[in-house]
């Protein structure tokens, strides 16, 4: 983390620009895993509904830089980041990686321990951004039993916390 990245709760007025970054169907699937390109703000609304979905943004030097989600699971005893997206203009540079990390001193921060995410097993940009935030891939056995029911199969990836 470097002193001016901020995390940030998300709010309505960041709506619009959040859907802007997604530029095509691919990148809402690869996003939010759904096809009804392009989104409407109120989707937010609906996400958020849940009260175990916790929207968060990301700020580099007052920039808007990304978006992402925490989801609690209390009865497993575990979180998922979820809808991470990045600025088209920020990816490349470390952000989503800081904010991986953000997202997940969060999610430990609320009492999980376990701080786990998914990504289409075709996102090889988040795939290398995940692994050097510190996630490492689960299992064949975990992933096929976590996958089984899933509308796409996902590499489930879980983060490595030094004790």
């Amino acid at each position: 983390m470097r002193p001016n990245d901020e995390l940030t709760a998300f709010t309505d007025g960041h709506a619009q620009t959040v859907l802007a970054w997604v530029r095509s169907r691919e990148e809402l699937e690869a996003w939010a895993s759904r096809t009804d390109f392009p989104l409407e703000p109120s989707v937010f609304a609906q996400w958020h509904a849940d009260p175990d979905v916790h929207p968060y943004v990301f700020e580099e030097n007052g920039e808007l830089r990304a978006y992402g989600e925490v989801w609690e699971d209390a009865e497993e005893g575990e979180a998922e980041l979820g809808r991470i997206i990045v600025a088209p203009e920020a990816r490349g540079r470390g952000v989503g990686r800081r904010f991986a990390g953000m997202l997940a001193e969060e999610a430990v921060r609320r009492g999980f321990d376990e701080v786990w995410l998914r990504i289409l097993p075709t996102n090889a940009p988040a795939l290398a951004c995940y692994r050097a935030a510190g996630f490492r891939r689960a299992s064949p056995e975990e992933e096929a039993r976590w996958n089984h029911g899933q509308p796409r199969t996902y590499v489930w990836m879980r983060l490595l916390r030094s004790a």
